[in-house]
């Protein structure tokens, strides 16, 4: 395999989309050597096909707004590789969607979902539809309008949608009432769905509680543990409000969290009702953090993001690159041990070069953040076995998964000197799985 051979024809055919180009030279770079070790995956063209998509949907989504104005935004839904299952991967509704940023979360949830050990595929969609602002009314006829075309590519066993930025309880609600009503089954087709129609237990939190997971493992592998550490968070969304919650269980302490407005700093820790007060701003669909110093007396710094802040964990659980070089050289400067991305890509490429160089332990997104998709499979496992685990039931299958996801990282990532690098590790464990499916399925 030829790495830049390959990256130099991409970027002919795509030129301009600079994510997923991002995404697929992470990916490549990290497997080259177990690639060229194994011929069969030469011989069977795995590379140039797992990195272009089985097949992308663009269309139009027409809407009327309260006032009967008409608007029209666009949709799309991504199925990248169905190798050992279903697609599966979430829906953004946000005015920054792109064909460029889902290709690049449809490519890392191939791995991601491999990782898990569950039988998925690696999908994504959405639309820059923005539901800031909107009527309930609004968004439940944008809704309508974008399943009247998705509904035909999914289902059960075939692509298996879930939530993303700007697509909640709320949405799925929309989205599956219309699945339904189209193609006149109730099933399994939406993951985030209702717990009285279908839905898990700890879905909206999995992924903060998966990615803490994930950072707790990897600081066992240096004696530590999360009790009495000091944690820094970016992101107020569902992501960064249950990694707050399982933190503060092991016994951490959060004293920052950030949104698009700036971030907020509590020395006595967020916890408790201000984890709780955090769910009601991000309610008001203002999207802002800053009344939160207003509430509980603590420091907003405007426009800036936390990492600034004298931390042992970082848990970016905000967008991508939204952690530079410069992030991440302050981080190692202030002492943190331990960075885990609850997003995916939060961390630029030169962020991440920092981090391994200095040993720091680094948890990249599609395993660390991989607990909210492996809630999701549990939720289709549910479905079709006609059953509701409880909470605890479900918790406790997260946290194995993520620890069988660290020790996969481990296998795959571990170097002579017992320094694991994760983001090899992760990839390896990933792409093989996913290879060794397409060399027995044959050249489709």
């Amino acid at each position: 395999m030829n790495v830049e051979k390959i990256m130099s024809d991409l970027e002919k055919k795509h030129p301009g989309e600079v994510e997923y180009l991002q995404a697929v030279r992470e990916v490549i770079e990290t497997i080259e050597d177990v690639y060229n070790e194994n011929p069969q995956f030469e011989a069977n063209g795995i590379i140039e096909r797992l990195i272009e998509p089985d097949r992308i949907l663009t269309f139009k989504v027409p809407w009327t707004d309260d006032e009967g104005k008409v608007h029209v935004n666009l949709g799309y839904r991504v199925q990248f590789n169905g190798a050992i299952g279903p697609y599966k991967g979430g829906l953004r509704f946000h005015p920054s969607v792109n064909l460029s940023i889902l290709k690049f979360l449809g490519f890392e949830q191939i791995f991601k979902n491999s990782l898990t050990t569950l039988p998925m595929g690696g999908g994504k969609g959405g639309s820059d539809f923005n539901p800031k602002g909107k009527s309930d009314r609004e968004i439940m006829r944008f809704c309508q309008s974008f399943m009247m075309e998705l509904w035909k590519l999914i289902g059960p066993e075939t692509d298996v949608p879930a939530g993303d930025i700007g697509v909640g309880g709320k949405e799925i609600g929309y989205m599956f009432g219309m699945y339904k009503k189209l193609a006149r089954e109730h099933s399994g087709v939406l993951t985030g769905k209702g717990r009285n129609w279908g839905g898990s237990l700890i879905r909206p939190e999995a992924t903060g509680f998966g990615n803490v997971y994930f950072a707790k493992e990897m600081l066992a592998t240096k004696g530590e543990t999360f009790e009495g550490k000091t944690v820094v968070i970016s992101g107020f969304g569902n992501v960064a409000w249950g990694a707050a919650l399982k933190v503060t269980e092991l016994g951490g302490k959060v004293v920052a969290i950030s949104g698009p407005d700036g971030y907020v700093y509590d020395k006595d820790g967020i916890s408790g009702k201000k984890i709780d007060y955090m769910l009601q701003l991000r309610a008001t669909n203002e999207d802002i953090v800053k009344p939160y110093s207003y509430e509980f007396g603590a420091e907003f710094h405007q426009g800036k993001r936390p990492w600034e802040v004298k931390c042992d964990v970082a848990l970016p659980c905000a967008t991508q690159n939204e952690l530079g070089k410069e992030d991440a050289l302050t981080l190692v400067k202030n002492g943190c041990i331990c960075v885990s991305e609850g997003a995916n890509m939060p961390c630029t490429p030169e962020a991440v070069e920092v981090f391994l160089e200095n040993k720091v332990l680094f948890g990249p997104g599609k395993a660390a953040n991989a607990g909210g998709v492996a809630t999701s499979g549990l939720e289709m496992s549910q479905n079709s076995m006609k059953l509701s685990w409880t909470r605890d039931e479900v918790d406790e299958k997260l946290h194995r998964i993520m620890c069988d996801i660290h020790e996969a990282c481990v296998k795959y990532g571990k170097d002579d000197t017992g320094f694991v690098n994760y983001v090899k590790g992760a990839n390896i464990a990933g792409f093989l799985k996913v290879a060794d499916a397409m060399v027995e399925q044959g050249v489709i």
